[in-house]
């Protein structure tokens, strides 16, 4: 066993020395892993960072109310006298004067991209005044806070910065309403930086939805005070609701989307995977067959064949780890917090969120690369072990 590591050592040190002569035929497979993990990290990090943006809206403290039976707020309706009852359910925060919870409207505004022009489905979000004490991590940072009986609307950092006519002092043309922006909001890079705030009133009447809602965000005493409060509106005769922790209400709404940029981006690097292989194929029988008699004497002077297969396959492993430590960092520098939106299938209205390079990302892409290393070796080691002796020593 001594003797096989020794061996195994030498002839690897010895194929890594000499990587430098066959530099220009390397290239080719460190650019092509390279660029496979570019594409399968970058698309990726879009994954990642829709769910961090819809992860990061949701509160344990908080607790989402919709009619039973529908799965987004686009789908529920609740009337009036049914958010009053709401607010009258055991569990809710006050703040001396009134429980924390806001009834709200949510309805969909074309406005163009900055950067394209193109129209936009972009989400308006009718609210009550205390809409602000419910999402503390809401903060104006730019501008002032609407005033509530107004056609005043305040807009997300992150909707500001992709969709026109939303810095403060623009307005805000939806139909025959013309919205005046007075402030920018941030909410810890959550989704409601993507949406336009309003007067769930004045929204109301806009749309003619009379005395309607659509959900009612509930901010709790406490994280652990969620299955009472659910329990009392579940068997309340009066309503018909169903009731979410916050944070369960967005992990739904991410997991469609989630699923399906995942699913393509893995079909994009296995389908380029397929070429990078074959490049550190055609790479490795170029070094294996310039080496035929350098390898052909090492096995006449006694080093075993599993040696020789283990040193091509590190030069192989080697070529791997380069390209996809090159590609990981280009996928970070180039993606890792580029500001992109795209459509909620649920909702189908814009989320913007940046790109999320994770170090899972990184490691899963590297690991990826060495997979590709290690195929695109395995042929190559075992011809050069295949190939008898004599016939390699006669090669030139």
């Amino acid at each position: 066993m001594l003797d096989w590591l020794r061996q195994t050592v030498a002839v690897t040190l010895l194929n890594l020395r000499t990587l430098h002569q066959r530099l220009s035929s390397s290239a080719v497979a460190i650019v092509g892993i390279a660029g496979v993990v570019v594409v399968m990290v970058s698309v990726l990090s879009v994954a990642r960072g829709f769910q961090a943006a819809m992860e990061a809206s949701g509160s344990p403290e908080r607790a989402i109310v919709m009619r039973d039976g529908a799965d987004t707020e686009m789908t529920s309706v609740l009337t009036g006298g049914e958010a009053d009852v709401v607010r009258q359910a055991p569990g809710i925060r006050d703040d001396g004067r009134t429980p924390l919870a806001s009834a709200e409207l949510y309805v969909i505004v074309d406005l163009p991209k900055i950067a394209t022009g193109t129209p936009a489905n972009v989400p308006m979000r009718g609210v009550e005044p205390t809409a602000l004490q419910v999402r503390d991590e809401v903060s104006i940072v730019d501008g002032r806070m609407f005033e509530f009986g107004t056609n005043e609307v305040i807009a997300g950092r992150a909707a500001a910065e992709q969709f026109a006519d939303l810095t403060v002092g623009s307005r805000v043309q939806s139909g025959q309403q013309t919205w005046q922006v007075v402030g920018v909001f941030e909410a810890d890079g959550g989704v409601s930086e993507t949406e336009v705030w309003a007067d769930a009133r004045i929204l109301q009447g806009v749309y003619r939805r009379g005395n309607s809602f659509q959900l009612v965000t509930a901010r709790l005493e406490t994280a652990g005070a969620f299955e009472g409060f659910r329990d009392w509106l579940v068997s309340n005769p009066q309503l018909e609701v169903s009731v979410r922790r916050e944070p369960e209400y967005y992990a739904a709404q991410s997991q469609m989307m989630s699923t399906l940029i995942e699913t393509i981006g893995v079909g994009i690097a296995a389908l380029m995977g397929v070429g990078a292989v074959f490049g550190a194929i055609l790479t490795m029988y170029t070094a294996v067959a310039s080496r035929s008699r350098e390898i052909a004497t090492l096995r006449a002077l006694g080093f075993n064949a599993t040696s020789v297969v283990t040193s091509v396959l590190a030069e192989s492993l080697a070529l791997g780890a380069v390209g996809g430590a090159i590609g990981g960092a280009a996928a970070y520098l180039a993606f890792n917090g580029y500001q992109a939106s795209t459509i909620n299938f649920q909702t189908f209205s814009q989320v913007a969120f940046a790109f999320r390079v994770t170090p899972e990302l990184l490691v899963g892409g590297v690991a990826y690369a060495l997979a590709m290393g290690f195929i695109g070796g395995l042929l190559p080691a075992l011809r050069a072990v295949r190939t008898p002796i004599p016939s390699a020593l006669r090669e030139l």
